[in-house]
């Protein structure tokens, strides 16, 4: 089970046109605890980013699922209803979930997640599908020594 935070980091970017501008990105971290996540999140970005940075904002992301595609760019989010029939009184019940898929396009996307669900045997529709500002995503892997 994964515990995702999305981290927010500052820092001065120069760009294209060889202005500086202050700018804010959110990247979505992998740990266990806040602290950890700004650990995590600042190890990350140390190599990518000279002078100076912090992290503004940590906040807890519920995704129950990521889906990653090499070939993506842009990450999309997905809400998701699983269909589910109540026992007793034969009724329909929906309950949301939140997924996230690597893909190029919005298009993408639902193939990357649809492709990913593919061994499941729940039913489900999907709601929503936006594109986040997220630029990367750090999942928690063992170093090896």
């Amino acid at each position: 089970m994964h515990n995702w935070f999305e981290c927010k980091v500052s820092y001065e970017k120069i760009l294209e046109n060889g202005i500086q501008k202050k700018v804010t990105e959110p990247y979505l971290v992998d740990a266990l605890s806040f602290t950890e996540a700004e650990a995590r999140i600042i190890e990350e970005m140390r190599p990518y980013i000279t002078g100076e940075f912090t992290v503004t904002d940590i906040k807890r992301a519920r995704f129950s699922e990521i889906f990653f595609n090499e070939n993506g760019d842009r990450f999309y989010r997905i809400k998701v209803f699983f269909i589910t029939l109540d026992e007793k009184s034969g009724a329909e019940k929906k309950s949301a979930s939140q997924m996230l898929a690597q893909a190029s396009t919005l298009k993408d996307a639902i193939a990357v997640m649809e492709d990913g669900m593919k061994g499941t045997m729940a039913d489900y529709t999907i709601a929503m599908v936006t594109e986040t500002a997220l630029l990367d995503i750090f999942p928690y892997t063992v170093q090896e020594k």
